[in-house]
C-alpha cells in the first residue's frame, strides 16, 4: 500500500537506522547508538532525579527505577509509571531518561521510569511482573515516602511498553489493585497475530518494520507459540473479550497512519469504549510509529502536546499549582 508521509517526517525518514530483530545483539547496538546520540532535555523546574533499587527477593531479581518528581511540588503529587517501547527486546533507563524529563516538568507528576526485564532472556510473564511491582512499590512505599498520592496514579507506555501498560491496568484490576486512575496507551503493540491490515499492508515503514513483529513477540512468549491458542490476553491483550475490558480505568490512546500496529491499536481502544471505558483516541495522519522520538519537528511536537495535555487532565495536581504549560519550540 503506497502511503505519504507528513513532509518534515518525509524529510528524515531516510536517516532513521534499520532495525532487524532477527539479530538481537545487533538491534540493541543500533538501540543504544540512537539514544546516546540524542540532545539531553534540560527541565525548566528544578526537578529530583532518584535511581531507585528494589531488593531480589524469591520471586524476582532486582528491579531498577528512576523517579524523577518536581522539587516544588505542594502537597502529594499524581505518580506516573513510564514503560519505554523497544519490542520487549531493547532499551533501558536511559532510553526514556529525555521523556521522563520532560512529562514530570511540564505535568506536574512524579514519573517512575521502569527498567524492567528484557526478552528473550526473560520472556513472558517478567517483564510484566516487574510492572506490577514497581506499580506495587509506588502505590506504597512511594507514596508514604515520596509524597506520591495513591489514588492517582497512571502508568503510560509506547509500543511494546503500551502493550505491558493496557496488560498492567488488566491485572491491577484482576488481581484488586494496585488501583490505577489511568493508563495512556501510546502506538500500543498488544496483538500477537499479527493479522490486521496495517500488518500486512504497510512493510518497510519508517521506525518499526513489520517483518521484526513476529521476532518481536515469540521472543517475548517464548514457549508459548505466538498466534496459537494458549496466548493469554496479559500477554496480549488484544485477545481479552470485551466484558473483560469492563472497568478499567480511562484510557488515552494513539495510533499513527502510517504504522503496521496502527489497526491494532485502533482496534483496542474500539473494545475499550464498547466495554465503556472512558477512552480518549487519536490517530495522526502521515505521521510513523512514535513520530514524537524524531525532534525539531512540528507534527512530533504536536502529538507530545498532546499526551502532555492528557496527562494533566487524567492525573490532576494539586490546586494552587499549576504545572508548567508546553514549552514553545522553534520552526
Amino acid at each position: 500500500m503506497d502511503y505519504v508521509l507528513d513532509p518534515e517526517l518525509a524529510a528524515v525518514a531516510p536517516m532513521i537506522p534499520a532495525l532487524d530483530f532477527s539479530d538481537v545483539a545487533g538491534v540493541r547496538a543500533v538501540a543504544k547508538a540512537a539514544m546516546e546520540a540524542g540532545q539531553e532535555y534540560v527541565s525548566e523546574r528544578p526537578l529530583s532525579v532518584e535511581d531507585v533499587v528494589l531488593p531480589a527477593n524469591q520471586d524476582a531479581p532486582e528491579l531498577r527505577l528512576r523517579v524523577y518528581a518536581p522539587v516544588d511540588r505542594e502537597g502529594a503529587i499524581p505518580g506516573l509509571l513510564y514503560l519505554h517501547g523497544g519490542g520487549f527486546v531493547t532499551g533501558e533507563l536511559s532510553s526514556v531518561d529525555n521523556q521522563c524529563r520532560r512529562t514530570a516538568d511540564q505535568t506536574g507528576v512524579a514519573v517512575v521510569n521502569v527498567g524492567y526485564r528484557l526478552a528473550p532472556e526473560n520472556p513472558y510473564p517478567a517483564a510484566l511482573d516487574d510492572c506490577h511491582r514497581a506499580l506495587g512499590w509506588l502505590a506504597g512505599e512511594a507514596g508514604r515516602s515520596r509524597g506520591i498520592d495513591p489514588a492517582r496514579l497512571g502508568v503510560l507506555g509506547e509500543s511494546s511498553g503500551g502493550g505491558l501498560a493496557a496488560a498492567l491496568a488488566l491485572v491491577a484490576k484482576d488481581r484488586g489493585g494496585p488501583a490505577l486512575a489511568a493508563q495512556f496507551l501510546d502506538a500500543p503493540t498488544v496483538d500477537d497475530r499479527l493479522g490486521t491490515d496495517s500488518m500486512r499492508d504497510l512493510p518497510g515503514t519508517p521506525t518499526w518494520n513489520a517483518a521484526n513483529s513476529p521476532y518481536s513477540w515469540q521472543y517475548y512468549l517464548g514457549d508459548i507459540a505466538r498466534g496459537g491458542p494458549d496466548v493469554p490476553a496479559y500477554a496480549a491483550p488484544a485477545r481479552a473479550k470485551v466484558e473483560h475490558l469492563v472497568g478499567l480505568p480511562p484510557a488515552w490512546v494513539s495510533a499513527y497512519q502510517v504504522d503496521p500496529t496502527r489497526d491494532e491499536g485502533l482496534d483496542y481502544a474500539r473494545h475499550l469504549i464498547e466495554a465503556g471505558v472512558p477512552t480518549e483516541l487519536h490517530h495522526y495522519a502521515g505521521a510513523f510509529h512514535l513520530a514524537h522520538f524524531i525532534p525539531g519537528t512540528t507534527i512530533g511536537e504536536r502529538l507530545l502536546t498532546a499526551r502532555l495535555d492528557a496527562i494533566r487532565r487524567l492525573l490532576p495536581t494539586p490546586a494552587g499549582r499549576a504545572p508548567q504549560p508546553p514549552r514553545p519550540t522553534a520552526p
